[in-house]
């Protein structure tokens, strides 16, 4: 089911109970589209996510470490001046919409309360989070500021009157009674009809409401469909197509398998976007470092597809010689002035051959020009093939770029970029604080079955330290086999046959080849583990390695995953 109205329903009476009459003490916003709302309650501090993005518009409590930007954009900075401090004293949704209003009472430098509303509108493309005065009415400012010609329906910019979207008709299943039913039926007698026309629910939960009147088209069969939104237990179920969706009960008239269930509505809520938002935020963060990647990629395959052609000519440039000597062989016969001449080859049972001439030149003159050529064509084959083992060799770094942000968390792209930045492709920002130094806790850490440690490097740099400063000598190392990955270290001499594999597993995990069946990899202890002089950050050569190959399956790794 989608974060439909009756999802909201359900999930804000768990909200009410950890956020209402909390003090709200911090406010950030790490992403375009996304807020982190910092509340203060009964001893505790409790993480509201807002996110406007239009692909996943959504808000729960979260225990994500979402990093705070260095500078705070405008509507942050707005909402810390009128809301930070502020208790909130209710969460109210609008009937069965997808608006979600939190109102907010604080006091302004005189002293005098005043009373503010967060309204989060989740309304696909249209999202929005606007702050407005409760007692005027007029907006104070809002997330996305929307020009009139885009908007005619209403206007959403700073002090203009605050008015709801345009809403959808529609019945409110929460309040109707048995009496109201009864009308409804008979306006709507068919039960695809009657689903069709109740408010606040997506095309999932319409199939299912519609199934259970099918079954049963009474009064008794609807209210306990809309029971199961005062009760919810969140539910993760795979679609035939395999793509998972959330439910906040268990659907009986939908094809779906179950994957696991939550004691509570809002971890479900968490663990299910929690994949989703990662690659959301590491996209945002990432689309710099991508088009410095992507474009450099297609700069070398195309260098390199220029070195192969130049590389083949050379290789083939015995031609030029041959007829160069056969110029100097049969030279009584090229006459001054002539532009082509067909001479025997007696390299090939006497051919002839065909061989274009400059007529400004002599004879001896246009046969050493054949050999001049043949000779630079000869010597450039070593350079060329020097050009083509460096574009490789470049070509595979910024793979290794690649693959680093396709496995990173939202927090890692700042290494990344300070990688990039240092390697010249990109440039340092005015604003760019000093790189925070390289220690264990920023690396990814696993523990295995029998309580070993695994350390995992997230981006080059890191993979550098950790592999040739932090292991230990005698410590395993391990590594996908040609192909960009992590260095992963297992913090132990003499690993059982189950620690290599498990290890393997994450190497495999945390690579290119992270979706492939069957993944080889290298192991061999770290003191084999040598860096060449001026290689880039992150490779490295090794000797005397075994090799096992397996199935990187996510939920067993990171199940292992403890920082």
């Amino acid at each position: 089911m989608a974060y439909d109205g009756l999802f909201i329903h359900s999930l804000l009476a768990q909200l009410d109970t950890d956020l209402v009459g909390g003090k709200l003490t911090k406010i950030y916003q790490p992403f375009p589209y996304d807020l982190v709302l910092n509340f203060r309650k009964d001893r505790k501090n409790k993480k509201l996510l807002i996110s406007a993005n239009a692909q996943n518009p959504r808000f729960y409590i979260t225990n994500e470490n979402i990093v705070n930007p260095d500078v705070a954009p405008t509507f942050v900075m707005v909402l810390r001046k009128y809301l930070v401090g502020s208790v909130l004293e209710k969460i109210e949704q609008v009937g069965v919409e997808r608006i979600v209003n939190f109102y907010f009472s604080n006091r302004n430098e005189l002293g005098d309360e005043i009373k503010l509303v967060l309204s989060i509108e989740l309304m696909g493309k249209h999202s929005n989070v606007i702050l407005y005065d409760a007692h005027t009415n007029k907006i104070i400012d809002l997330l996305k500021r929307i020009n009139p010609d885009e908007n005619r329906a209403r206007l959403l910019l700073p002090h203009a009157p605050y008015e709801l979207p345009p809403l959808k008709p529609g019945i409110n299943g929460f309040e109707v009674d048995k009496s109201k039913f009864n009308e409804l039926k008979k306006e709507f007698p068919t039960p695809s009809d009657f689903a069709q026309n109740i408010n606040g629910v997506d095309g999932d939960d319409r199939r299912e409401l519609a199934g259970y009147l099918e079954d049963d088209f009474s009064y008794p069969s609807f209210t306990t469909f809309f029971s199961h939104f005062d009760h919810p237990k969140a539910t993760i179920l795979q679609t035939p197509k395999h793509k998972d969706r959330l439910f906040l009960y268990l659907p009986y008239h939908l094809d779906l398998q179950m994957v696991r269930t939550y004691p509570e509505v809002n971890s479900g809520i968490e663990d299910f976007y929690k994949e989703q938002a990662n690659k959301e935020w590491v996209r945002q963060k990432s689309k710099k470092v991508e088009t410095v990647v992507s474009n450099e990629q297609k700069k070398l395959s195309k260098k390199l597809v220029k070195l192969k052609k130049q590389l083949k000519q050379a290789e083939n440039s015995e031609e030029y010689r041959i007829k160069g000597e056969l110029l100097n062989t049969y030279l009584h016969q090229v006459k001054p002035g002539m532009t082509e001449i067909s001479l025997p080859n007696y390299y090939e049972n006497n051919q002839e051959l065909k061989i274009k001439l400059d007529p400004a030149l002599s004879p001896a003159r246009n046969a050493q020009k054949y050999f001049t050529r043949y000779q630079k064509l000869r010597n450039s084959i070593k350079h060329v093939n020097e050009q083509i083992k460096i574009t490789k060799e470049n070509l595979a770094y910024f793979d290794s770029i690649q693959t680093a942000i396709d496995n990173a968390d939202p927090q890692d792209i700042d290494a990344i970029s300070e990688e990039l930045i240092n390697q010249g492709y990109l440039k340092r920002p005015q604003n760019h604080q000093r790189k925070k130094k390289i220690n264990e806790k920023s690396l990814n850490t696993f523990e295995l079955s029998d309580g070993k440690k695994v350390l995992v490097g997230k981006n080059n740099y890191q993979n550098d330290w950790l592999t040739l400063k932090k292991a230990n000598k005698k410590h395993y190392w391990f590594h996908v086999k040609n192909m960009p990955g992590s260095h992963v270290i297992l913090e132990d001499e003499n690993p059982s046959p189950q620690d290599i594999q498990e290890a393997a597993e994450i190497a495999a995990y945390y690579s290119k080849g992270k979706n492939s069946a069957h993944v080889p990899v290298d192991y061999v202890q770290v003191k084999r583990i040598k860096k060449p002089n001026g290689a880039k950050p992150g490779f490295v050569i090794y000797t005397g390695q075994n090799s096992i190959e397996v199935t990187p399956e996510e939920e067993v790794v990171t199940g292992k995953r403890i920082q």
